[in-house]
């Protein structure tokens, strides 16, 4: 699994890692020195989510948080839960009525 992100590219980058000792002259020392240089990799924060592709098919991708964020993804969508049909809340809506027409005749 290759560490880039599937919509915009993003690659691990190579930079290097600065290892100091002594104690900071504004804390009272005579300042740090550097003891070592060491390459590294700064790798991009991947998340594997699932979205919506162009054909509106779910899909399982590895995407960076920075994708995410600024909303170059969209994430699949869901059914919302204890959703009423649409035939279901006209039937409700009639029945809300009915009601209030009792409640009306009784006073």
């Amino acid at each position: 699994m290759s560490q880039k992100c599937e919509i915009c590219g993003k690659t691990p980058a190579i930079g290097k890692r600065v290892t100091t000792r002594g104690k900071a002259k504004y804390l009272g020392g005579v300042g740090t020195k550097i003891t070592g240089i060491s390459p590294r990799q700064f790798r991009p924060n991947l998340q594997r989510i699932r979205i919506t592709d162009e054909n509106g098919a779910p899909r399982r991708v590895r995407v960076c948080v920075q994708c995410i964020r600024s909303g170059r993804v969209t994430k699949r969508i869901k059914n919302r839960p204890f959703a009423l049909p649409a035939d279901a809340a006209a039937l409700l809506a009639a029945a809300r009525e009915k009601k209030a027409q009792k409640k009306g005749k009784k006073s």
